[in-house]
């Protein structure tokens, strides 16, 4: 029982940031897709992206809309792999260059030691996943709040086979 104040913690955090995410407006979304289609090496047009909060972070989902599109999924897969790795070090200077300085969440992740978040690399089927995840409400808060920039800025696309393994937030 000694983890139950933690726990109360986290849902009470994740609680309060289910709230809805407000679209950023087409304009902006264009700069950021330009901006984005100048630092990620597949086509955006080829992709969907998908960003699922969980009580101690969140996944990032990006799959190529075709499952045949064998050049795409390489592209996405190296991509994922060396964001992960650069996240691991600290390195936020894409998310930075893409979204801004200023990007919600951007400057708390930024200041986590080493190991105080956990970015884990997935290669998939039809692309990559990273899953993030902390013990640290701070850094629990900071994820949720750049997962919402993400889906403002980005959107959020529907990829339905991963829909039903994030159903519950408890990963």
């Amino acid at each position: 029982m000694k983890n139950y104040p933690l726990i109360l913690a986290g849902l009470l955090l994740f609680s309060t940031t289910t709230l809805a995410v407000e679209k950023a407006s087409p304009k902006q979304m264009d700069e950021v897709d330009q901006r984005m289609q100048q630092v990620v090496p597949f086509a955006l047009d080829h992709a969907l992206e998908t960003f699922s909060k969980t009580v101690h972070g969140g996944v990032q989902h990006v799959v190529a809309k075709s499952a045949d599109d064998t050049q795409q999924i390489k592209l996405i897969q190296a991509h994922l792999l060396k964001i992960a790795d650069e996240f691991r070090k600290g390195d936020f200077s894409v998310t930075e260059r893409v979204h801004g300085a200023n990007m919600p969440g951007l400057a708390q992740l930024k200041m986590a030691e080493t190991d105080d978040i956990k970015f884990e690399y997935k290669a998939l089927p039809n692309g990559a996943q990273i899953h993030y995840s902390t013990e640290y409400p701070q850094y629990v808060q900071a994820l949720h709040e750049w997962f919402d920039a993400q889906k403002s800025e980005h959107g959020n696309d529907v990829i339905p086979e991963h829909m039903q393994h994030h159903a519950t937030p408890a990963e």
